[in-house]
């Protein structure tokens, strides 16, 4: 015998309701999540996505959570395979204070909605802040990024548009931001205990940030894609105690791979010209991977700090 089970929609914006009971129902059966180990007792920078948009380096795409004793704070970036890792991580989101994006290629944004989504699972009661650059031909400003994916009536995900509406305070709402950066560092974030700088950066045709946390008196940076071309980045980077860049070139790169990308050469001079105390590698690609030995003598060549490449869940303490 067939059995058919008949399925009226719910009335519009309802899905609030259906989130809350799903949460419910989940919350049921679910396992405790095992706790987080990256900055437990201090301040980390947790890769969790080290890859670009290949499946084939068996990588999630970029993304980077800042961990301060036990919490996570910062969330840069959130490729393919990001939402997957941030719950191996142990992070919630209800605790993040800030969202910040480099630019909206898929590999850097695609599993965004996957996080807000999860995030209505959680106790969350206050805006959740998003910054990212402005718009072009080619791509959505940061605002909207959001609101394409969210809004009422056109977003992808409208059902969940309640995000995005005005509310008051102690609400959870999404909260973006265009930051018009420029060669020169600009202040686009502050808190009481965090500040968020930008620099525009040249990667291809796409609007594209830099950007330097800084958080209990240390810095930490992160190049994103980005050509190196200017002196902006070095600038944004100058004394940080950690510089993540994108290794997503070897050296000799040409033609469209080296006007998107900046290869070890450009990585080391300006590692060595803003005196970073420590260099990670990430975005490592399928062109760059297996080249690990070329690519540190290469950089090598320019800065002599320390050097390490970032696989997925990679902890990195600021010390």
């Amino acid at each position: 015998m067939e059995i058919k089970i008949l399925f009226e929609p719910p009335p519009r914006r309802s899905g609030k309701a259906l989130l809350v009971l799903a949460a419910f129902l989940c919350a049921a059966v679910a396992s405790p999540a095992s706790a987080q180990s990256c900055g437990a007792t201090g301040l980390a920078v947790q890769v969790l996505g080290s890859g670009g948009p290949e499946m084939q380096d068996k990588r999630a795409s970029t993304s980077y959570l800042i961990w301060d004793r036990g919490v996570a704070r910062v969330l840069v970036d959130a490729g393919g395979g990001a939402a997957l890792r941030f719950g191996e991580s142990g992070a919630q989101m209800s605790q993040v204070d800030l969202v910040l994006f480099s630019h909206f290629h898929i590999d850097h944004s695609g599993d965004f909605p996957s996080l807000v989504f999860s995030s209505w699972f959680e106790d969350r009661n206050r805006p959740l802040p998003v910054y990212g650059p402005p718009g072009n031909a080619f791509m959505p400003s940061t605002t909207e990024f959001v609101h394409d994916l969210f809004s009422d009536p056109h977003g992808a995900w409208r059902y969940l548009s309640d995000l995005t509406g005005p509310g008051a305070a102690g609400v959870y709402k999404l909260a973006p931001h265009n930051v018009i950066a420029a060669s020169k560092p600009v202040l686009a974030f502050r808190s009481p205990d965090i500040s968020a700088y930008a620099v525009r950066v040249i990667h291809g045709a796409f609007p594209a940030l830099a950007w330097r946390v800084e958080i209990g008196g240390k810095r930490i940076v992160f190049s994103g894609d980005t050509n190196g071309q200017g002196d902006g980045l070095t600038q944004l980077a100058s004394d940080a105690d950690l510089f993540i860049a994108h290794n997503a070139v070897p050296e000799g790169a040409t033609g469209v791979e080296r006007r998107l990308h900046m290869p070890p050469s450009v990585i080391g001079t300006i590692a060595a010209n803003a005196h970073v105390k420590r260099l990670i590698l990430s975005h490592r690609m399928l062109r760059t991977l297996g080249k690990e030995a070329e690519t540190q003598a290469e950089i090598e060549r320019h800065y002599a700090g320390p050097v390490a490449f970032a696989n997925d869940l990679d902890c990195f303490p600021v010390n």
